[in-house]
Parts: structure tokens; sequence; C-alpha cells
């Protein structure tokens, strides 16, 4: 992709981060961004996989979380600070998309309880969605979430979801026809014993999965996130989040196929 496209989207990403607070609107972004507002919409969508909108809104949830996690800041103080006028507004997206209310996020301390499937609607979904995922050189990946979502933001409830503790192959049953994207987050493995904190993230898709099929025999790759990855909103997949739900079963030192090397 252009380097001059991929700057430009940076900056304007980085603009967002600077002055979530503020009333950013297209025009602005725009001239951030050194294009015209049709051109930077859909330079914007190409690089990121959303429109610059959705992925403000992301970055504004991304901070509430922080901010509940770490002041004691109250809900309504941290709506204004990350830029939502109502505070009702904001605990309808905030529950949305990160699966808590506000204050349940903040009682849980972002540990929220477990994650559950998507509402049945009473058919069966033959669909399985079937892939391999890898870990580039330098990730030492630990617990993960494999989930399909219907865009490129993890939020809300996957439609369907595994978890694994380890890399190799994954299999998720019982999907619906639809497209979806395949969206993954591990936490580091060393997470809880060192001062790691970092995750690693892969995506691929959409897929689609029509009755009766299956998609399957793709890899996907976890990497460091770079900042043209939408946040991951979803409690469930910060790393503490990820490291708790697994605890009983992971053990870091397994490795179900060796690394991607030479990429």
């Amino acid at each position: 992709m252009d380097d001059a496209i991929q700057a430009a989207v940076e900056r304007v990403i980085r603009a967002m981060r600077e002055n979530l607070g503020e009333q950013i609107t297209m025009d602005d972004m725009a001239r951030t961004a050194m294009f015209s507002k049709f051109h930077f919409s859909r330079i914007f969508l190409r690089v990121t996989g959303i429109s610059p909108g959705r992925f403000l809104s992301a970055l504004r949830l991304q901070e509430a979380k922080r901010l509940l996690r770490t002041t004691s800041m109250t809900v309504a103080d941290i709506s204004h600070v990350v830029g939502y006028n109502s505070i009702g507004t904001f605990s309808s997206r905030f529950r949305f998309s990160v699966g808590a209310s506000p204050s349940e996020y903040r009682q849980y301390d972002g540990l929220v309880p477990a994650l559950t499937e998507a509402e049945p609607d009473g058919a069966p979904h033959p669909g399985v969605v079937r892939g391999n995922i890898w870990s580039t050189p330098g990730c030492s990946p630990g617990p993960m979430m494999i989930g399909l979502y219907s865009g490129r933001i993890a939020q809300g409830i996957p439609v369907r979801h595994v978890t694994r503790t380890g890399i190799g192959p994954f299999e998720i049953v019982d999907v619906p026809a639809g497209s979806w994207q395949v969206l993954a987050y591990a936490a580091d493995a060393a997470y809880e014993t060192t001062d790691a904190h970092g995750h690693y993230v892969a995506t691929f898709g959409p897929v689609t999965v029509s009755t009766g099929t299956t998609d399957h025999d793709f890899d996907m790759w976890l990497r460091p996130p770079m900042i043209f990855d939408p946040p991951a909103l979803l409690a469930h997949l910060d790393p503490r989040a990820l490291t708790a739900a697994t605890a009983e079963t992971w053990d870091p030192d397994r490795v179900d196929e060796p690394t991607m090397s030479g990429a």
C-alpha cells in the first residue's frame, strides 16, 4: 500500500487519540489527512477496514475502559472526557461493545463474567469454519480467543467463538449462514509472570458460510497490533481476561506447531 496513504491515515488516528474529548468532524479528519473528504473516507476504510467514525468511536470506548480501571472518575465525567454529550448514549454503546455496563466493568475490574454465545434462533447451523493460527517471529502467544464477527471491530457477543492455548488448527462449529470476519486475540504467554503486558492479533476474512458448507484451510498469523488495527472493545479480549479465562488449562510451554520463520 502507498506509504503516503498509510502516513495520512496514521496522522488522522494520532489526531483522534489526542483529541478524544473534542467534536471531531469528517472535515477535520480530511484536512489532517490532506485529502478530499470523499477520497479520505475511501482510503481510511481501505487501510483500517472500518469507517473513520467507527474507528473514532472505538478509540473513545477503549479510553473509557482504561479510565474506568485506573481512575476514580465518575462514569458521567468519563463519558464527557471521551467525547460523549449524553451519559445515556455512552452507557448504552459501552454495554453493547464491551459486554458490560461502565459500572459493571469497573466493579469487576475488567474481569467480567464468562462470555456466552449469541442467542440461538432455534434452527440448526451445520456451517463449520476451520483454519490454522500461527505466530509471527518474536511473538509468544498464550491464551487466545478466536471469534466470528460481522465486522472488523471485536465488540459485542461474537456469532461463535473458540478458546485455545496454543497455535495450530482450530474449528468453529454451529456457524450460521452469513459473511463473517475471523478475529483472534491472544495474551502474551508471559503476561502473568513477567512485565509483559502486550497482546497479539490476527484477522482473516470475510469468510462466507452457506447452509451446509465448511470454510477451511486458511491461515491466520498472530502479530503485535498496529496503529491501524481497530481496538478490541469486548472486555473478554483484554489480556488479563484472556489469561484468567484459561488459567486452569493453560500450559505456557505448549506449542502445537512451529512458528513461522523467515517472514
